[in-house]
């Protein structure tokens, strides 16, 4: 199905609205902004609930110490900022304050990937899913769209210990239903196959459908799995899948350092090694452009993975 008959609607749009679903469930769930609170959609609590959500200004470090705080007293916030801001300039604070601590903070890092745009190099994240996993204690999740967004923003709640959600700006195409099965840690099959599997996590489970698609017309048959929760990672799906299919492709907006296509690898290696191919950012900062130009420019396109797809099955005879 092509992108203009499904829905478009920001994964930070989930996230906002289950923000707000958390807030009339459970009083103990706050929520901490620095100086972006429309653009993360903490806006929308913060209409709903002013008591019980805290402005820090520009002062990422500060609103993460003080989310820590929160937590230790019994509070459940979520910390809001983009995600460039949250894993690079106040990773020391999470990762002493937060991680170390094994507090019960969750951090929302909106405008993750290339998809930021025109923002550039500076405001786009493509090393947040890397940085965050190699914390222990730290669950990572990557939405694939909004509705995954608020499920997993709504179990986030329910973790005892931090978590992180990567969330996109850029509308994208809402693929999944209400009623399909979401839990964070176990990874959804969305096509079987038998000759490869392609994991994808975030906007690139979708365009990952659209390789799947040319693939079979082609008489390959991948199995595609939304591996929405990089850390901690479904070892049982991944390594059910390199005895059943024997070639892995990863897909992913982010570096392909540390990323996704790294955690699945780190498994495949130590229990059943299969060939693999990783499709992601290669060793690059990123650019100012519109959304759609930026995907083509960074090789993040259907047609680059069924080039992987079709390398790593060379790979595997």
């Amino acid at each position: 199905m092509s992108a203009s008959e499904l829905k478009m609607v920001p994964s930070r749009d989930g996230f906002g609205r289950g923000l707000v679903k958390l807030g009339k469930e459970n009083k103990d769930v706050v929520v901490l902004s620095a100086d972006l609170t429309d653009s993360t959609r903490a806006a929308w609590f913060k209409k709903e609930f002013p008591d019980r959500f805290f402005g820090l200004g520009v002062a990422e470090q500060d609103m993460f110490g003080t989310a820590a705080g929160m937590a230790l007293m019994g509070k459940i916030p979520f910390a809001c900022t983009f995600g460039v801001f949250a894993s690079g300039r106040a990773w020391d604070q999470i990762r002493v304050s937060i991680a170390y601590m094994n507090a019960n903070v969750k951090i929302a890092g909106t405008h993750g990937g290339i998809s930021v745009g025109p923002d550039g190099a500076t405001h786009q994240a493509l090393e947040e899913i890397s940085l965050m996993r190699i914390l222990p204690k730290m669950t990572v999740v990557v939405p694939c769209d909004a509705i995954e967004a608020q499920k997993a923003t709504l179990e986030a709640a329910k973790i005892k210990g931090p978590v992180y959600l990567r969330l996109g700006r850029a509308p994208m195409p809402v693929i999944t239903k209400e009623e399909d099965f979401f839990r964070i840690g176990k990874a959804n099959i969305l096509r079987d196959g038998k000759d490869l599997t392609i994991f994808a996590c975030g906007q690139m489970v979708y365009e990952s459908m659209l390789a799947c698609d040319i693939l079979e017309k082609e008489g390959v048959k991948a199995r595609l799995i939304n591996m929405h929760t990089p850390k901690p990672i479904d070892r049982d799906t991944i390594i059910k899948a390199a005895h059943e299919t024997g070639a892995f492709v990863s897909v992913e907006e982010h570096t392909i350092a540390g990323g996704l296509g790294s955690a699945i690898a780190e498994v495949a290696a130590q229990a059943h090694s299969v060939p693999m191919k990783m499709v992601g950012i290669q060793n690059k900062f990123g650019v100012s452009g519109e959304p759609e130009e930026l995907f083509e420019y960074f090789g993040l396109t259907p047609k680059k993975i069924v080039i992987a797809a079709k390398e790593v099955l060379r790979m595997k005879k």
